[in-house]
């Protein structure tokens, strides 16, 4: 599958221990069962919001969802019902360290849920803890066989926290580390990643603000003839700096598309729980924020 030329637009809504704390203010605890039920609906007021978006103008054959297995199963079963595209994440929530939610039994709940896409969230920085990584790139080639073998794609959103000594040489700059330094980890990370023999067909990056960074980090995706694309992810950024990095991507040969989460979903949410809004007030406007990003790809993308 040649997934370079492929386009996919996603809402993500995967978030568990972000979410939990954030938007509940549930921290080192399980959620009770009555508020498990609450952020379970909580997911499907956001999917009401993807429905909705599909109805106004965005093309189902390019939108795409992401969401969790703990508080979306209900949301997992209705998108394969309909014949969504939809990506179900696999790693534990919450943690540092990339590792199985589910330990090696991950393979029944893919096989469960049969998604278009399993999805990943790795943090990994070649200049961070070696013996983590190596930890790290173990479990992944791991599932990375198991996906081949299977024929399943492989989405695999890649994170890079700067380390304290990165910080440092920068002066604390978050700024010059986003411009300078990330781009040229980004590029680093992906060759290690590959190298460990970890095969995404989709990488989930952070955006960049440099086109030649974008352009660096899709040759490197596809280096040795591979036909892997790349979308970009929000990051929880304000609705005008992923507006940039879309902008940015949306020209670039290889990136075909996005995902982003909780700039579309996060304040609708939090107005309704505050009882500013009606519920599908939030949902319209999930789908309006949706939609905007949705169209601001698609015309950038044509010139």
């Amino acid at each position: 599958m040649d997934w370079s030329k492929k386009e996919l637009l996603i809402l993500a809504f995967d978030h568990r221990a972000s979410f939990l704390e954030k938007m509940f203010e549930i921290k080192n605890r399980k959620p009770t069962a009555a508020e498990k039920v609450q952020i379970e609906d909580y997911k499907k007021i956001v999917f009401e919001g993807f429905k909705e978006s599909l109805k106004k103008s965005v093309p189902k054959d390019i939108a795409g969802l992401l969401v969790d297995e703990e508080f979306g199963t209900a949301v997992l079963c209705e998108a394969k019902k309909e014949g969504l595209n939809f990506a179900l994440p696999v790693e534990k929530s919450g943690q540092d360290e990339f590792d199985f939610d589910y330990g090696d039994n991950f393979a029944k709940h893919i096989e469960e849920f049969d998604p278009t896409f399993v999805k990943v969230l790795v943090r990994y920085n070649p200049e961070s803890d070696k013996i983590m990584n190596k930890r790290q790139l173990d479990r992944l080639k791991k599932l990375s066989d198991y996906l081949q073998k299977n024929k399943r794609a492989f989405l695999f959103e890649l994170i890079v926290p700067a380390t304290a000594t990165q910080m440092t040489k920068l002066g604390g700059s978050k700024e010059a580390y986003d411009l300078d330094l990330r781009p040229k980890l980004m590029v680093e990370s992906l060759k290690e990643i590959q190298d460990a023999g970890v095969e995404p067909a989709i990488w989930k990056l952070e955006g960049v603000d440099k086109p030649e960074s974008a352009k660096a980090v899709v040759k490197q995706a596809q280096s040795g003839g591979r036909k892997a694309g790349v979308i970009t992810l929000g990051r929880g950024e304000s609705k005008e700096k992923v507006q940039e990095w879309l902008k940015v991507g949306a020209k670039i040969s290889g990136i075909i598309g996005f995902a982003v989460g909780r700039t579309i979903f996060w304040q609708p949410l939090a107005d309704y729980k505050a009882g500013k809004i009606s519920r599908k007030d939030a949902a319209d406007k999930i789908a309006q924020n949706y939609v905007e990003f949705v169209d601001l790809w698609q015309r950038e993308s044509k010139r």
